[in-house]
């Protein structure tokens, strides 16, 4: 019986000296091969390949005795898939809390208003922090791996700033751009005036690019859009110089000529009545709310000042008149107007 005795006292001696050991170890800054440890967790990944990885990628302990960690506390099956930054003072307690709670590094790509596709492509290839799995296809290609077969690019994509984890793929960041430019646009259309001459969502998006490249004042922007639903109205030609410029492409090199004018593209606007086939670039959300919202003006012209502001007119004499003090006076090419 004393034996017996001795045996239970010694096994619960060392219980506690092993839970003492594990709550010391537990509470301990984990051993790092370099100042920040990227750790990479792809979906699916088993706790005991979770715990080699976390040791492959350069946290210095023992995968088995991590992995033990992870099964003993009862959350190992809670570990989140995802890309993680493991810092100086991070704790085998912590790091399970942070791979359970899904606490990812997350890094920012912004996309600009009035920004063309091929802007937001550039700016994606700069980010060393994307999967470049979309810098192989073409336009297209793109548009048919978000669902979009045959939807031009071009203004399909909500300009705002989103946060994704390292390693993330671009394609997911262009299909959240552009479900958040679906939902926009929508909401948008849902407040129309019902006296617009637009007759769809995708006419209201064209519009709205036009207007987001053509307003240098957030306060001009309505009134913008006032003139070109007036034009439209009337059956006039928009003449308005981004969507020239848009169709001469890489071949614009700073400089709108007269003969730029004068050459038909499908996005001349001086050649071409009514709206061009596709967006000019990406609209906000004022310019979606200008499109269908247009300021009522008996505006036909407009001018920029040279300060981002605009000089409205209604008739052509007068819009002259603006164009003599603000375009001829400074020694600039004077546009046409009908």
């Amino acid at each position: 019986m004393r034996r017996i005795f001795q045996f239970l006292f010694l096994s619960l001696v060392l219980l506690a000296c092993a839970a003492g050991a594990a709550a010391w170890w537990l509470s301990q800054p984990l051993t790092l091969r370099n100042p920040t440890v990227e750790l990479e967790i792809e979906p699916g990944t088993a706790p005991r390949a979770v715990a080699q990885t976390a040791v492959a990628a350069g946290v210095q302990t023992d995968a088995r005795l991590l992995y033990a960690w992870f099964r003993l506390s009862g959350k190992d099956r809670q570990i989140r898939a995802g890309n993680y930054e493991i810092l100086p003072g991070t704790t085998p307690y912590s790091l399970l809390q942070k791979l359970v709670q899904g606490d990812e590094s997350l890094v920012a790509i912004t996309f600009v208003e009035g920004w063309t596709f091929r802007q937001m492509r550039a700016a994606i290839a700069k980010e060393a922090t994307l999967k470049p799995d979309t810098a192989e296809l073409t336009e297209a290609q793109i548009m048919a791996a978000l669902g979009k077969p045959g939807v031009p690019a071009e203004g399909r994509f909500f300009p705002d700033t989103y946060t994704y984890a390292k390693g993330s793929s671009s394609l997911a960041v262009l299909r959240r751009a552009a479900a958040a430019m679906d939902k926009r646009l929508a909401q948008a259309w849902e407040l129309r005036d019902p006296a617009i001459p637009l007759k769809t969502p995708e006419e209201a998006l064209i519009l709205a690019s036009i207007v987001e490249k053509e307003t240098g004042q957030a306060s001009d922007r309505a009134q913008v859009a006032g003139v070109f639903t007036n034009r439209l109205r009337k059956g006039m030609l928009l003449q308005t110089d981004p969507t020239v410029i848009y169709g001469l492409g890489e071949n614009f090199d700073g400089r709108l000529r007269k003969v730029h004018l004068q050459t038909d593209t499908p996005w001349n606007t001086y050649t071409r009545p009514g709206l061009p086939p596709t967006p000019i670039a990406m609209p906000g959300k004022a310019a979606l709310l200008a499109a269908v919202q247009p300021a009522s003006t008996p505006a036909f012209y407009f001018v920029a000042r040279g300060d981002g502001s605009s000089q409205f007119s209604a008739t052509l004499e007068e819009h002259n008149r603006a164009v003599n003090r603000y375009i001829r006076g400074k020694g600039g090419p004077a546009p046409e107007a009908p």
